[in-house]
């Protein structure tokens, strides 16, 4: 048997040996290593990113706040409130008898004296009256006197026995009842006379009319304050010495006491001062204004202060040492009152009542509730509350993540 033998014919092409296997696997390994590595970076950098956002977001969530600038309460304690002006007395003058004005005497702004004639009434009707009275009285007098005789001739009739006792009793009865009716129209006499001296009005003290309200052949009707019936004819008022009232805040009643020197002025005076003293209060907070009513005097011996005069009241009270004056900005109104946010040493914000003194416009007198030491919130956020946390303006700002978030 013959062997085979390979024969190479010069028009064969030849095909050079294939790659190893082991060579492709490293080539593709080396790939998907590669795509990897790629791959994580990217995710990694995404999520670095994604991280430093968060971190950024929940910075810039948190408030940036300013410090108030404080200042001690001011040395001057000088109080100026409104004042109104009232007469030391003051007497409405009202008719007591219904008539016709006859004629006055004493216009507005006329210095009168006590007991001086203010005006004249007419009253027909209660002359008529009295004159009906005097009658009545008339024959009630008569009526008594002659009971009064026809009693003492019974009486001695009595001793004899000449009459009964039964008629006896019946005229000492007459006799005294007689003199009871008589006295009851002297009672009515002397009423109806009382009556007609109000045909006088009167000054009750001395004193300046300070309002007349009515004129000669007006119809005038009996009645007084309260009553509903009538109306005022005169106003007098004393002004020697006048009356200054004054709704002092509450904050300042326990300083505002009797004794209390104060000044005021007026706005047709400008550059005149004048003196006055506290007197009295009124003891009692008003509910609607929490305040309290003060009472000053003062003189008036040249007439220069009229009544229901507007004035501004000056007091010196006292200064109050623990006072801090505080920006009007820093106040946070509250249902409840006023607060100020305080930032604590652990940067968290908390707010704090206080008791209002002065306010001075751009700024207030806090009396209580803050101290020099406080770190006042200038400014606070209206979301704000109590255990938030802040930042200073001047701390450095969080950092950046603009390439972060590029990437």
């Amino acid at each position: 048997m013959s062997t085979p033998t390979n024969h190479t014919s010069s028009d064969e092409i030849v095909v050079p040996p294939a790659p190893g296997r082991r060579r492709l696997l490293l080539a593709a390994a080396a790939a998907v290593v590669a795509a990897g590595a790629l791959l994580g970076h990217g995710m990694m950098s995404r999520a670095r990113a994604r991280q430093e956002l968060t971190h950024w977001t929940d910075e810039q969530a948190v408030p940036t706040v300013a410090l108030a600038k404080l200042a001690p309460g001011r040395a001057d304690q000088r109080l100026v409130l409104p004042g109104n002006i009232q007469p030391y007395q003051r007497a409405a003058i009202y008719a007591r008898v219904s008539g016709y004005l006859k004629s006055w005497q004493a216009d507005i702004g006329a210095h009168v004296k006590a007991g001086q004639t203010l005006a004249l009434i007419d009253t027909p009707d209660l002359d008529q009256q009295l004159a009906q009275a005097q009658a009545n009285l008339a024959t009630a007098a008569t009526n008594a006197r002659l009971a009064a005789v026809t009693a003492r001739r019974y009486n001695a009739l009595a001793k004899p026995e000449y009459v009964s006792r039964q008629t006896l009793d019946q005229q000492n009865s007459a006799a005294a009842t007689a003199k009871t009716a008589t006295d009851a129209a002297q009672a009515t006499v002397r009423q109806l006379e009382a009556m007609e001296s109000f045909k006088t009005l009167t000054a009750p003290f001395d004193g300046v009319v300070t309002a007349r309200h009515t004129d000669v052949g007006a119809l005038i009707n009996a009645g007084s304050a309260g009553t509903g019936t009538g109306s005022e004819l005169f106003e007098v008022s004393d002004l020697h010495r006048v009356r200054i009232y004054v709704q002092v805040p509450q904050v300042y009643s326990a300083a505002v006491r009797p004794g209390l020197k104060a000044t005021f002025v007026l706005p047709q005076y400008p550059g005149r001062t004048f003196a006055a003293e506290v007197v009295s209060t009124s003891q009692a907070i008003q509910a609607g204004s929490l305040s309290l009513l003060v009472e000053l005097q003062a003189d008036n011996p040249d007439g220069a202060l009229f009544a229901n005069a507007y004035c501004s009241v000056a007091f010196e009270i006292p200064a109050d040492a623990n006072a801090v004056q505080v920006p009007a900005t820093a106040l946070i109104p509250a249902a409840h009152g006023v607060e100020v946010a305080v930032l604590g040493p652990d940067d968290k914000a908390a707010l704090k009542p206080v008791r209002i003194g002065r306010d001075f416009g751009d700024s207030v007198e806090v009396v209580a509730g803050v101290t020099m030491q406080d770190r006042v919130i200038d400014n606070p956020p209206e979301t704000l509350q109590t255990g938030d946390t802040v930042r200073l303006a001047n701390t450095a700002p969080p950092p950046k993540v603009a390439q972060a978030r590029d990437q």
